[in-house]
Order: structure tokens, then C-alpha cells, then sequence
């Protein structure tokens, strides 16, 4: 029920209205047709929703940025527009559907060094070459210990809007939104060297509240596996 009576991004009431409006029309002409239409509206409104969460607290803790699914954990490197690292990092990659939240949500504690926009082709986000060649928009966060964490929000299939809502030199908290992406789409997150994730693929994120691994842990990384049977 909170999630379906949760707060919505103020960058969906246009979309909202607009939905609503031409669900008025259709509903002139057709009742059955403006039965989809006010179908579609209650999609709009459920996709832009932005539902309160509760963040863990604690140095070191990185959280995932996004809703969705783990779909890849590898050694990547670095989107090259940053002319930042230039060795692979691991990225951990969560593919956000349609019935997600779009919201994005800062993964850790920081200050906000720097902001790239990149424009890219529309592939569908949950495909390796998204990272690469899709519209992206690349946050590198520093923590007050010194390590660089970089999130990446990346458009898909369908998106073609990335709203960022936050500038360079910006001082943030873990869990805080600062951006969504609008329709289907993915977040890239990188961790530094030597810290491992502890999360697995095909684990579903909670955007601001699963912790995706820990800075000042030495654990190694987790393993996972399906025992439905």
C-alpha cells in the first residue's frame, strides 16, 4: 500500500496531465478506449511514483542507486568520456523495467567531483553494449576517506529523457534523490579497487536501501545461487 500511495517526481506531472487529458477526450469518443487511456494515466502515475526509504547508516556502506535487477558483475572499464581510470573497476549493472521505480538515489555519502553527459544510441538497457554505447550520464562521487565511486545512469529501449539534479562540488548523503531516468533503463555502478560486492546476479535492488558492498570490509565477493528446487 505505500508503495502504490507513495509520492510522485515532480518531473512526471506533465507526462501525468497529459495522460489524463487525453484520456478525457478519448473518453468523449469512446468508453472503451477511454478505458485504456485511464489505464495508461494509472500506469504514469504508478511508473513516476517516488516512494519513501529507509537508508542504512554507516561509513563505508555503499548502496545501490536504483531499483531493479542485478543483470551483470564484471571488470569493466570506466566510461572513456571521463578521462578518468583507465584500468577495470568492478561494475556491478542493475536493468530497471518499466514497473520499477526510475528514481536514482546517491549510492554514498560524498562530495560530487564531477558530471559528464554523454549522447548515445537507445539499445535496450539490459544488453552489455548499453554501458557502452547508449545516452548516459556519468556522477563521480568522493567519499571523505578519498575513494571515487561512479554511478552511471543510462537511458534505454525506450527512454529518452536523464535528468540530473545535481551539480559539481555537491555535498550528499547516501539515499538521496538526485536524478530518474524516464522509462525503461539502467544503472552502472563502480567500486573501487579492492572492494568487492556483496550482492550476485539476478538479486533485486531497493534503490537507497540494499547495500551493494562495504569499503572497509575485507570480506570477499558474495556468491549466490537459485535453490527454488
Amino acid at each position: 500500500m505505500k508503495t502504490l500511495m507513495a509520492p510522485i517526481h515532480r518531473a512526471g506531472w506533465p507526462f501525468i496531465i497529459l495522460f489524463a487529458g487525453i484520456t478525457l477526450i478519448l473518453f468523449i469518443f469512446s468508453y472503451v478506449i477511454g478505458l485504456f487511456g485511464a489505464l495508461f494515466t494509472g500506469w504514469c502515475i504508478y511508473f513516476f511514483r517516488n516512494p519513501h526509504r529507509i537508508t542504512p547508516i554507516g561509513e563505508g556502506l555503499i548502496l545501490s542507486p536504483a531499483d531493479g535487477i542485478i543483470t551483470k558483475i564484471e571488470n569493466a572499464l570506466p566510461p572513456a568520456e571521463l578521462k578518468w581510470v583507465k584500468k577495470p573497476l568492478t561494475r556491478i549493472s542493475i536493468f530497471l523495467n518499466v514497473f520499477d521505480v526510475h528514481v536514482n538515489r546517491i549510492p554514498v555519502d560524498g562530495v560530487i567531483t564531477k558530471i559528464h553527459y554523454h549522447p548515445g544510441k537507445f539499445f535496450n538497457a539490459s544488453l552489455d553494449k548499453a554501458s557502452e554505447f547508449n545516452e548516459r550520464n556519468s556522477v563521480l562521487i568522493q567519499t571523505a576517506s578519498g575513494e571515487d565511486i561512479l554511478v552511471v545512469q543510462i537511458a534505454g529501449l525506450i527512454a529518452r529523457r536523464i535528468l540530473c539534479e545535481v551539480k559539481a562540488e555537491k555535498q550528499v548523503k547516501a539515499g538521496e534523490v538526485y536524478g530518474i531516468i524516464r522509462f525503461g533503463s539502467r544503472a552502472d555502478i563502480y567500486l573501487p579497487e579492492g572492494v568487492h560486492p556483496q550482492v550476485v546476479e539476478g538479486q533485486r535492488m531497493i534503490g537507497g536501501e540494499t547495500i551493494l558492498a562495504d569499503l572497509h570490509s575485507k570480506s570477499p565477493r558474495r556468491l549466490g545461487e537459485n535453490r527454488n528446487g
